[in-house]
């Protein structure tokens, strides 16, 4: 081999040219103390600015002094869009930057800003480990960082649009950091682990199973949420399993459906709670609030409480504000005979609104849109008048004058509410709308009752005196305008806290002819659409509000316009 058959050969050396008596020649002697004076300056300079040097490898260190909440928990770095990134977890908020080169020379002008992102934890409604797994494999797997899911925004329509990656491939570091972050989602209050989900299968062409299972079961799953799934089978089914249910091992209840389906899930999930209390079902002057949340997730024709808390029917809206917790108290109403209550409810109309869903109910046989355009046609041309007596107890809610009221004043006028000041009106009435919330859907985009709110404590009586076809169809036109429906001499509204509405039974020749058949028929010529159910009631019917008696997962679109809320769920 060469190099054991090479001999060592010592290397020569040279010999350094002698130095003048003098020392180092004066060019290196220049030379040399220009290096050293650089060299100063460098260290000075680092000396002095160490912080402005650590700022631009790391601009997050240099954060202003932390409020409550804003303590550092973890800092570490992760890959991020491909972009090595300076990652800073507080309680309230995950914050991130690129980390930056420094400038070999040092000069600041060189650095380029980074720009830093943040996250507000409680915009985010999960977190999962991310791994690569083979095709059929369910568990292990290669760790490759962490994923985090944030609440939708208006442009984004689908999971991948709001997931957040953090890339590392060290497990402990990875680990950490996802039991922290588990930690500060599970501290938000309000904030479902386990759900009671109802689902109407017949709602929307029957596409209310698909919605569920397609649409809202995977974001339960990621969000870690268990469910305990009914597919109703008839109607009254959801009511008969709520009054058998063990509420309190759940944190809500979830309604997927129409109108009525959500009808039936908030009357039998009030039902239970009197149940529960010990109440006499048969009256209830003053029922307990509802133990658990209720959620509604828009998936039938017509949703009007799924619209007026989200403004958009879409059930994946409905779903984020449930699982992210968004809690928003509501009044609802009883509607009860002097001797049983008949239903808890949030709005009602009797007369033309009433007839109309009746009719539509005895021809479940066409499809949703047709039978319900078939309906309205047919009532429009079937036009006629119920003759009742309403009564109703208002709502005196004191002016505000530039000067200012007195507080207790304020108390006293609100206070008020005997027998005395009850009113009454009676003759011949088209359609008689009672409402709790403002009831938003597509065909008023308004409401139907717009001056009311979901907890003001108070109901909206819109009373439509007798007219003529042709004035009446411009009232219902105005409700698709900007318009005022109520701006018509035939039309009443009133802020009230209770009605008693007593139809009039026929007289004279009339009732003589149907003297066997009265009783029979009363029921239906006296029929009430409560929250798009069907309810037939022939004798007086006492409605009354009570305040914020449930919860329901959502927001007041009102509130949320008006505030400066960061949650981009709508």
């Amino acid at each position: 081999m060469l190099g054991a058959a090479a001999p060592f050969l010592r290397p020569q050396r040279r010999a350094w040219p002698e130095r003048p008596a003098g020392g180092r020649p004066p060019r290196e002697r220049e030379q040399r103390a220009q290096a050293a004076a650089v060299g100063a300056a460098h260290a000075r300079s680092s000396a002095a600015a160490p912080e402005e040097r650590r700022r631009r490898v790391a601009p997050l260190a240099a954060a202003p002094p932390a409020a409550a909440g804003e303590e550092p928990l973890l800092r570490g770095i992760f890959e991020i869009s491909k972009r090595s990134c300076d990652v800073v977890l507080s309680a309230r908020r995950l914050r991130w930057s690129p980390i930056l080169p420094e400038s070999p020379t040092g000069d600041s002008r060189m650095v380029l800003q980074a720009e830093e992102e943040i996250i507000e934890m409680k915009d985010v409604f999960s977190v999962k480990l991310k791994r690569r797994r083979f095709v059929g494999q369910k568990k292990g797997g290669t760790l490759l960082g962490i994923t985090i899911f944030k609440c939708l925004n208006k442009e984004e329509n689908k999971l991948t649009d709001c997931a957040i990656h953090l890339n590392n491939l060290s497990e402990d570091h990875c680990h950490s950091w996802f039991r922290h972050l588990k930690e500060i989602l599970n501290g938000f209050q309000n904030r479902p682990k386990s759900l009671k989900v109802f689902v109407n299968p017949s709602s929307h062409k029957r596409e209310a199973t698909h919605v569920y299972y397609e649409q809202v079961a995977p974001l339960f799953k990621l969000a870690d949420i268990k469910t305990d799934v009914t597919v109703t089978e008839y109607e009254g089914h959801a009511l008969s399993v709520l009054k058998e249910c063990e509420l309190q091992t759940f944190d809500g209840v979830v309604c997927v459906g129409g109108d009525g389906s959500v009808s039936e899930v908030a009357h039998g999930l009030l039902l239970k709670a009197q149940i529960d209390a010990g109440k006499d079902t048969d009256y209830i002057p003053t029922p307990v609030r509802a133990p658990v949340p209720l959620g509604v997730i828009p998936a039938g024709t017509t949703n009007i409480l799924a619209h007026t808390l989200y403004g958009i029917k879409h059930a994946v809206t409905a779903t984020l504000h449930i699982v992210m917790g968004h809690i928003q108290p509501v009044d609802v109403c009883t509607f009860s005979t002097p001797s049983k209550l008949l239903r808890f409810g949030f709005s009602a109309m009797f007369g033309f609104g009433a007839r109309t869903l009746a009719l539509a109910e005895k021809h479940r046989w066409m499809p949703s849109n047709q039978r319900k355009d078939f309906a309205f046609i047919k009532t429009l041309a079937d036009l006629k008048p119920e003759e009742c007596e309403l009564s109703f107890l208002p709502l005196q809610i004191p002016q505000e004058d530039s000067h200012g009221n007195d507080r207790k004043k304020k108390e006293k006028i609100k206070k008020k509410g005997s027998k005395d000041q009850w009113h009454k009106i009676q003759g011949h009435f088209l359609n008689v709308s009672i409402m709790a919330i403002p009831c938003l859907c597509s065909m008023a985009p308004r409401g139907l009752a717009p001056n009311t709110r979901l907890n003001n404590g108070s109901m909206a009586l819109i009373v439509v005196q007798n007219t003529s076809r042709t004035d009446f169809i411009k009232h219902l036109k105005r409700y698709a305008s900007v318009k005022n429906q109520f701006n018509f001499p035939f039309v009443e509204t009133y802020t009230v806290q209770e009605v008693k509405v007593q139809p009039r039974l026929k007289s004279g020749l009339e009732a003589k002819e149907n003297t066997y058949l009265n009783a029979a028929s009363a029921e239906e010529n006296y029929p009430w659409n409560i929250d798009g159910d069907l309810m037939k009631e022939a004798s007086e019917v006492h409605v009354r509000v009570h305040p914020q008696l449930i919860n329901l997962y959502g927001v007041n679109t009102d509130d949320l316009e008006s505030s400066h809320a960061t949650c981009n769920c709508i």
